[in-house]
């Protein structure tokens, strides 16, 4: 789907006044390069970071950098892509050998490729990648019917159970390789999507369905479901915004509109909880991750002015750039001093802040 034809799902959220850093676009420029040469001396020799195995690090660092306008065949860039390209298997997946985490590392590995694939050159490791996701998507190939909650699902690989945030970053991966919302792939996503929604419907019949109602989104539905933000006394799966956010994206990759009920109920949440001070819910935890799902969703909405439930408005591009300048560290990383989910690592958290800064400034997004 093409991102004119996403912008009509978020009237309900557009202002019609674009966003503009104004005066900040230096600002950005300049933190944008300090994060650069930061991951420039982070890089291993052989063109990793982080760790030689480290597939969906190093991917995502590749991807944050080429989405920051630093070109394929750059020294930094072009070193990590031949070291990611040591990973593509006989199978179609990106990953390294005996990992549990082979959906993870084939999405984002498959971002960076068709980030770098302006000449098509990696047109046919994006294709077999693609191959490679659907086939360990949780369906009839595992022995999963439409009426459970697994169905349609990503986990981190064909055995661990399936989670909204790995079946976001399929749907990330397939919407970059071209996939449209008619797609099997997606429309399974979409069940599965679905199901981890506090919204009880008859997409969602869960037992959880019902005991919140709140629109947001939780962690997983499967497997007796989960979520990071605890329970609540009648044993509901709270609501937390980095899953809401990844939920919202997640429905208009798959061809929701604005008039779905699912869209109404987890754009109401968003609007209540809009904040770049902590990722509501789970607090500190996951924030940097939470600014790159937050930055993403909203841009493949067509947001320009995010209004809140009060009325309040926000130029979210301009607050987020700025927000995201003050926590830079003077040698040009980002680091989240609550360290969970990775975010102890600045080469991940450095990623994932390049990502939000490139949305921030539309027009070097991809």
């Amino acid at each position: 789907m093409k991102l004119g034809s996403l912008i009509a799902a978020a009237s309900l959220l557009a202002g019609s006044t674009a966003s503009a850093l104004g005066p900040h676009a230096a600002e950005l420029n300049k933190s944008r390069t300090q994060a650069i040469n930061f991951l420039r001396t982070t890089q291993a020799d052989d063109g990793s970071w982080t760790a030689p195995e480290a597939v969906g690090i190093t991917a995502l660092v590749t991807t944050a950098l080429l989405q920051s306008g630093l070109p394929a065949d750059s020294p930094t860039v072009s070193k990590a892509l031949t070291h990611l390209r040591t990973f593509v298997q006989e199978d179609g997946g990106i990953y390294h050998n005996g990992s549990q985490h082979r959906n993870y590392e084939t999405s984002i590995a498959l971002l960076a490729f068709q980030a770098a694939n302006d000449d098509d050159q990696y047109g046919e490791t994006v294709k077999r990648a693609v191959a490679f996701l659907k086939g360990i998507q949780w369906d009839e190939g595992e022995g999963i019917d439409k009426s459970q909650t697994a169905y349609g699902g990503a986990g981190y690989g064909s055995h661990e159970r399936p989670d909204l945030s790995n079946t976001q970053f399929m749907l990330d991966a397939f919407q970059a390789a071209g996939l449209t919302k008619d797609d099997p792939a997606v429309q399974k996503a979409l069940m599965f999507v679905s199901r981890c929604q506090n919204l009880e419907t008859e997409h969602n019949t869960t037992p959880f369905a019902g005991k919140i109602e709140d629109g947001g989104f939780y962690y997983t539905a499967a497997a007796g479901g989960e979520t990071k933000a605890g329970l609540t006394p009648n044993g509901g799966l709270r609501s937390y915004a980095s899953m809401t956010y990844a939920g919202l994206k997640s429905m208009i990759y798959a061809g929701l509109t604005k008039d779905d009920q699912r869209v109404q109920a987890a754009t109401e949440w968003i609007k209540r909880f809009y904040t770049l001070e902590e990722n509501p819910g789970v607090g500190q935890q996951g924030l940097f991750y939470y600014y790159h799902t937050f930055a993403k969703t909203l841009s493949v909405l067509g947001i320009d002015e995010f209004e809140e439930a009060g009325g309040e408005k926000h130029d979210w591009r301009k607050e987020l750039a700025e927000h995201l300048f003050t926590l830079q560290q003077d040698n040009g990383s980002w680091l989240n001093p609550t360290d969970r989910w990775y975010e102890g690592d600045p080469n991940l958290v450095t990623a994932y802040a390049l990502l939000a800064l490139s949305y921030c400034e539309p027009e070097m997004a991809r």
